[in-house]
This record gives C-alpha cells, sequence and structure tokens, in this order.
C-alpha cells in the first residue's frame, strides 16, 4: 500500500527551533518524528510514501538522500504554493501517479493506530473516504465527528462549547482514501479536507469513520513536543525507546558511546555522545547527541537537542534546549521555555515560559 505523508506546515507553534527544521524532522526520543510516523506506515505494509512538502522542502531531501526512512521508500511533491490539506493530497497522490486506495497521514502525529484493521473497515463498508477517530476528554478544542452505529459519518462540528459536543470522537488526522475522491477535490487552489471535501462526501452516504482506542499524539505544541518524548521513555509505547539503545538501569537507556557520572533518574535517555558530568542531576529527560550537562546542572522533565550544553550549577526544568544552545552558569530555565538554536543563555538569569531566538535568526 501507498501513502500520503503531509508534512508541508511551518511549525509555528514550536518556533524557535522550526525557523531553520520544519518540526517533523525534530528528533522525539532521539529519532526524527517523521520517521517514528513512517515506520508505523511500515509495520502495517506501506512500502512506499510520498512526502507532501511545502515547508524547507530541501530539507527533508537532503536528509534522506536515498530516499528510504522507516522502512519505506519516499517520493516528494513540492507544492508551488500552499494548498491546504485536501489540495496537499490532490497534487501529491496525482504527482506520486496513486491509482489505488491510499493512506494519508499527518507527519506530525503520532499514533499507535491499527492501520490494517482500519483498510479493512474501509473496505468492507464500501467508502469512498474513511477518517480515523480518536477518544479525547475535552472535544472542545477540536473537531468531532458524528457518526451512526455503522460508522457512517453523519455530520462534523467544530470546536464545540465546552459540555455541549455531541460526541467525544476526535478527526485523528489518518485517512483511508479511493482515487475517486482526488477527482473532487479542485485543483490549483486551497482547499482543506476538513472543512470542504469530507463534509461534501457525507451527503454522498459514502464517507465512515472508524474510532480507536490506540495511542495518540498531536506534536505540534512545546507541551505534546515534551510529553511524546516522555511517552516513549516510559514505554507507553513500548520499549526499547529505539531499536538499538540499551538499558544501564531500570528506565535509563543510552544510544552509542556516552559519559555518565553523575546521577541519570529513570526515564532517560542519553544519546551518541552524550555526557553528564559528577555532580550533575537528570531525571525524566532526553540528552541529545554530543550534548553535555556539567558538574551541578539539573535536568527535568526536559529535551536538550544535539550539541547542546548545560554549564555547571545551571538547571532546565519543563522545557527545550534548541541544538547547539548553551546555558550559562547558574541560569535558571522553566515553564515550557524554548531556548533556540545556538542561543547563549545569560549566566544567573532566570526564565520562566520564554522563547528565546539568535538575534540573527
Amino acid at each position: 500500500m501507498r501513502a500520503v505523508v503531509l508534512v508541508g506546515g511551518e511549525g509555528t507553534r514550536l518556533r524557535p527551533l522550526t525557523y531553520a527544521v520544519p518540526k517533523q524532522l525534530l528528533p522525539v526520543a532521539g529519532q526524527p518524528m517523521l520517521e517514528r510516523v513512517l515506520a508505523h506506515l511500515a509495520r502495517h505494509g506501506v512500502g512506499e510514501a510520498v512526502l507532501s512538502l511545502g515547508y524547507r522542502p530541501d530539507a527533508f531531501m537532503a536528509g534522506y538522500p536515498d530516499a528510504l526512512a522507516g522502512g519505506v521508500r519516499l517520493s516528494y511533491a513540492v507544492e508551488p504554493e500552499p494548498l491546504d490539506t485536501a489540495g496537499a493530497i490532490r497534487f501529491a497522490a496525482t504527482a506520486a501517479g496513486i491509482e489505488e486506495t491510499f493512506v494519508v497521514v499527518n507527519g506530525d502525529v503520532l499514533t499507535d493506530l491499527a492501520l490494517g484493521a482500519m483498510v479493512e473497515f474501509h473496505r468492507h463498508s464500501g467508502a469512498l473516504a474513511t477518517i480515523a477517530l480518536s477518544t479525547v476528554d475535552d472535544p472542545s478544542r477540536y473537531g468531532v465527528v458524528v457518526t451512526d452505529s455503522r460508522g457512517q459519518v453523519e455530520r462534523f462540528v467544530e470546536k464545540p462549547p465546552p459540555g455541549e459536543a455531541p460526541a467525544n470522537h476526535i478527526n485523528a488526522g489518518t485517512y483511508v482514501l479511493e482515487p475517486e475522491v482526488l477527482d473532487r477535490i479542485p485543483a490549483g487552489r486551497r482547499v482543506s479536507v476538513e472543512r470542504e471535501t469530507f463534509p461534501a462526501l457525507v451527503a454522498s452516504g459514502r464517507l465512515f469513520a472508524m474510532a480507536s482506542a490506540a495511542y495518540w499524539l498531536d506534536t505540534g505544541t512545546p507541551e505534546a513536543y515534551l510529553q511524546a518524548s516522555f511517552d516513549i521513555l516510559g514505554g507507553l509505547r513500548g520499549l526499547p525507546p529505539l531499536p538499538d539503545a540499551r538499558e544501564v538501569s531500570a528506565g535509563v537507556w543510552v544510544r552509542g558511546d556516552v559519559s555518565i557520572q553523575g546521577e541519570v533518574g529513570r526515564p532517560s535517555l542519553v544519546c551518541q555522545g552524550g555526557v553528564v558530568e559528577a555532580g550533575a542531576s537528570v531525571a525524566g529527560a532526553v540528552v541529545g547527541e554530543g550534548c553535555r550537562v556539567e558538574k551541578g546542572a539539573v535536568l527535568r522533565r526536559s529535551v536538550m537537542l544535539a550539541g547542546s550544553v548545560l554549564c555547571r550549577d545551571a538547571s532546565v526544568t519543563d522545557s527545550i534546549v534548541g541544538p547547539g544552545a548553551v546555558v550559562l552558569e547558574g541560569a535558571r530555565i522553566s515553564s515550557t521555555s524554548i531556548v533556540g538554536p545556538g542561543v547563549r543563555v545569560a549566566a544567573g538569569s532566570v526564565v520562566e515560559g520564554a522563547r528565546l531566538a539568535r538575534e540573527d535568526g
């Protein structure tokens, strides 16, 4: 089976990390988000995927020069202008020459959905399109999908007021489509699959949806990005967190050659070249490739990306330190802050809930 993977967004909610790197290429527990998405597709029989590109397409091509990732062969479709979700699906599927039933996924959504069961449900129902649904406690932030007992979609309710949702099933961003759906999407303009294409299909009686209790997370916010790593390290999606990671103590994983002299508490991951000096303390965190946590420094519920440094007596809590950033002596970072790539945080400074970017971008 083939898939269209939507990766064209700018990742504005994760800036400044995404000024230079598309969000789907940011690592989640040591592995690029996109590779985790593709590996899930491969486990369910998808052998080829076309990446629908818009923002920084060269980064994807440079990242996978052999056009292979997560066990899936890749091709690329670069939008000449933003086409929104349905427009992007049509453009990418047409560019790849897809003429059979295919899957569509969002490249920033991590899920353990049983994709094979969804495809079987789609074919059995005679649907033109099938939407995966996830169950949430508070659907007021999402688009709610209302179905009958057979799974046929009856209507959509966009972001209903709290307590007034007719159901708690939301669009989970995975679709199974017949190629005929492409003919229903106008070419050459922005078209939303959620607001235009799917509602138009309701009248045909051939739009279905399948609910799933499988793991699902939209990683687009800083809070969710951190949660994605913690979920993986905590074993919520199975262990090991990386195929080549090894467990050196309960809940503490390492990848490659690392140096750990300080305290590392569960669940944590220290990647290739990572250093945790004597007197440092790490817990519930990711120490990325080539990162260093110096004596007296504290890292809690946070992610350090490649080459970043936490200097002596500094602390980072519930935050993200971008690649090549340096948190100087005694600085305090907390409250879902993001330290952008290459930023130097002044010694002794206090950063709470802020986003720090280099002045030169």
